[in-house]
């Protein structure tokens, strides 16, 4: 029993990451949506371009922008009353949008998210540092404002989404 409720304490926090950061959801991610006793209601899918979701009962709604719990809100809301007395619903991001690293690292390219990414992690996911690399010429760009360049350290934040450089050193 006390395995059981060790494991439980550690799923709640792991799915509950996005919620507590006020990560707030957007094209890629991909999300689970649960709702109690209701399997036609529950459905895993990734974020198009348009941000919205096609819903049953619901229609199409807006969703990027949203937390987690402004989603599952949004969606108990429009259930409750006209097609469920009190639904139980619940939503989870599966997988984080990807964030970009490119430059002086072994393999350039996009990788999974992480909550809570460092650009050190960020190095070591894309194969580190090539020996060309500068440590001290590393460039974050945020996802939301691409053409802003934000000098990082290896012990900066990186977000889903975000675009690291690593730029040469000079000899």
């Amino acid at each position: 029993m006390k395995f059981f409720y060790s494991l439980l304490v550690l799923l709640f926090s792991v799915s509950s990451f996005a919620e507590q950061t006020n990560y707030l959801l957007d094209t890629g991610d991909i999300i689970q949506i649960t709702v109690y006793g209701e399997d036609e209601l529950s459905l895993e899918t990734k974020i198009s371009r348009s941000g919205k979701l096609n819903y049953p009962f619901l229609g199409e709604m807006k969703i990027n922008g949203l937390t987690e719990n402004a989603l599952q809100d949004k969606i108990y809301r429009g259930l409750k009353g006209n097609y469920l007395i009190e639904p139980t619903v619940n939503v989870t991001v599966t997988q984080y949008r990807p964030f970009f690293i490119h430059g002086e690292v072994q393999t350039p390219g996009s990788y999974p998210y992480q909550p809570g990414m460092t650009v050190n992690q960020a190095i070591a996911i894309a194969g580190g540092l090539t020996e060309r690399a500068s440590k001290d010429k590393i460039f974050l760009f945020r996802e939301k404002n691409k053409s802003q360049q934000i000098d990082a350290t290896l012990n900066s934040t990186v977000n889903a989404g975000d675009t690291l450089t690593v730029e040469q050193r000079f000899f």
